[in-house]
């Protein structure tokens, strides 16, 4: 169910890893459990942030939830188009990016987890 070119957090962001650089966006599950997004709140580009820092806010119709970063690193690209149609999140939520960090420890990455484990998480 979920890509498994992809890597997760527990706190349902999934992030693709492309080099030194890494797209990050949420899950299906965190979809499903938002309901409709009807607002998306995205970093500056240029903001640093740490592993598990707040990047920014998802709104639907139902509550207001936190994203947090997977990664260390530097926002390199945000994504104002999802800005602009963050519904978008729930007709594709693994192609709907919402900012790509250069990352500065790969060794981060090492704790992720893959798709049979967020698998079994979300069950």
């Amino acid at each position: 169910m979920y890509p498994s070119d992809l890597k997760y957090t527990r706190d349902h962001e999934w992030v693709r890893i492309d080099g030194a650089q890494a797209h990050v966006g949420i899950t299906d599950y965190a979809q499903k459990q938002l309901g409709d997004v009807v607002y998306l709140e995205l970093p500056d580009v240029g903001r640093t942030v740490n592993k598990g820092d707040v990047f920014g806010t998802i709104e639907s119709v139902k509550a207001v939830s936190e994203l947090y970063s997977p990664v260390s690193g530097e926002i390199v690209e945000v994504n104002g188009r999802l800005a602009e149609k963050p519904e978008a999140v729930n007709t594709d939520p693994h192609g709907s990016w919402m900012i790509v960090i250069k990352v500065a420890d790969p060794a981060g990455i090492s704790d992720l987890l893959d798709a049979q484990q967020y698998t079994d998480l979300t069950k």
